[in-house]
This record gives structure tokens, C-alpha cells and sequence, in this order.
């Protein structure tokens, strides 16, 4: 049972485990469904690319457009003015998570997805704290030291900039925005908050997009786990599958 109650129970229509508490919510398309089944056409095309290497990457170039409409349609599609049923369940979630007096991790492998929800809470007058990449070392000691003092209860990070080498027990709550193909990864984004002075119970969310490929990459993360690592290898770089492995994702 998760150590997390909310009051729209709604919204944690999924599956709990782990020992931590896994809650996977189940989450739809909303304006952007069109846009996926017509990229998902273009399934047809990456197979019929001629060489292998041709076909490695236009399907992996493919697999990418596919993971950023599930997240939102403004990663690949400038000018989309459509909702995104991912970022609506987001900022309800944290509306609730707020006002429960929770503090949230939140992880996206696109900083340009973490762009667009840094602008949402701007909108809201929401506190927040990003790190990226492009976050100087200096910025990046401070803004980790503030979070585990102050009242920011948000707290946005790049997997690959924050996945290592902090500690930010200030938090209780841990929310994968899309999954990533390594699993490994994602749970060491989440071992931040599981640190040496942790006190509170935590609470994981994985976001995903029911009946898309995001579906398709947990299930490959829940069956596959040994397999994937030795194929990705550390960076969760997939270029090292087969074209079999990376078309049974589409």
C-alpha cells in the first residue's frame, strides 16, 4: 500500500510495487492522439529505409518523435496549440502533491519537456528549482544545498544531468515524466531522495502514456532488464539493438 494518499484518487488509477511504491497512473492522449498515430505511420517508412543502418536511424529518429508527442507535441511540432494529457495530469498531480505539503522530484529526459513545465509554473506563481546539463557546478551544489533547507517544493532535473551524485533527501516524492529504455537509470534518478538522512516515507510515479510506446518500454524495462542493459549499456544508448529488438517497439 502506498505510503501516499491523495484526495483525487483518480489519479492513481495503476499498479503499486516496489519497496519503495511504484504508482503508475494511467494516462491518455488527449489533442495529441492524431499526431501520434500519424507519426506512428511513418512506422512503414523506417522498415522500408533500405540498409540496415539506414533503418536503424530512421527508426530510432522515429522511436524519438514518438517518446516527445507522449510527453508533448511541442517537441517536434512547432506552432501545436493542442493539449497534452501527460501535462495536464502533471499539474494536477502536483496541485494535489502541494497542497499535501509534499516535495516533488521531477525527471524528463527532454530539457525542452522540463522547459515547458518550468513556463507552466511560472504561469502559477510556483517556486521551482531545474537542472540541466547546462547547469554550472556552482549552481548546481547551491540550488541541491537550498532545496534540502528551504520551502521550493519542486525541484526539475534532466535524467542524464541529475540521475548521479546528489543528495536531495528535502524530498518525498520522485515523478518520471517518460520513461527511459535504461531502468538502471531511472533508478538512480530515484536513489536521490533515498540518501542518508532521509526520513519520509517516498513516493515514486512513473507518467505513461497508455497504448503508446511508452507502454512498450516499461513492459521491455519489467521483462528484459538484463538483456536491455547488456544491448544499451550504461548511457542507455539503443544503437547497439538489433533492428528486430528496436521494431518490436513500434
Amino acid at each position: 500500500k502506498p505510503p501516499l494518499r491523495l484526495e483525487d484518487e483518480a489519479l492513481l488509477v495503476g499498479e503499486v510495487v516496489g519497496p519503495h511504491g511504484i504508482a503508475v497512473p494511467e494516462v491518455h492522449l488527449l489533442g495529441q492522439a492524431g499526431l501520434f498515430e500519424a507519426c506512428g505511420a511513418g512506422d512503414g517508412r523506417a522498415r522500408a529505409a533500405g540498409t540496415l543502418s539506414r533503418q536503424n536511424f530512421e527508426v530510432l529518429s522515429l522511436l524519438t518523435r514518438l517518446r516527445q508527442i507522449c510527453c508533448h507535441p511541442l517537441l517536434c511540432y512547432d506552432g501545436y496549440a493542442g493539449a497534452s494529457g501527460k501535462l495536464e495530469l502533471l499539474e494536477q498531480l502536483l496541485t494535489s502533491l502541494l497542497e499535501g505539503g509534499h516535495r516533488v522530484l521531477v525527471f524528463s529526459q527532454f530539457t525542452s519537456m522540463l522547459d515547458i513545465i518550468a513556463a507552466r509554473l511560472q504561469q502559477e506563481n510556483i517556486s521551482f528549482y531545474m537542472l540541466t546539463g547546462a547547469t554550472k557546478t556552482k549552481d548546481r551544489l547551491r540550488m541541491v544545498n537550498e532545496f534540502n533547507k528551504n520551502d521550493v517544493s519542486i525541484f526539475l532535473i534532466s535524467l542524464k544531468a541529475g540521475g548521479t551524485g546528489l543528495n536531495l533527501t528535502g524530498a518525498d516524492i520522485v515523478i518520471h515524466y517518460d520513461p527511459w529504455w535504461n531502468l538502471s537509470a531511472e533508478n538512480q534518478a530515484s536513489d536521490r531522495v533515498h540518501r542518508i538522512g532521509q526520513k519520509n516515507n517516498v513516493q515514486i510515479y512513473k507518467l505513461i502514456v497508455k497504448g503508446t510506446i511508452e507502454e512498450k518500454i516499461r513492459l521491455l524495462q519489467q521483462k528484459k532488464a538484463e538483456l536491455l542493459e547488456t544491448a544499451i549499456g550504461g548511457e542507455g544508448n539503443i544503437i547497439n539493438m538489433t533492428i528486430q529488438d528496436i521494431m518490436a517497439l513500434l
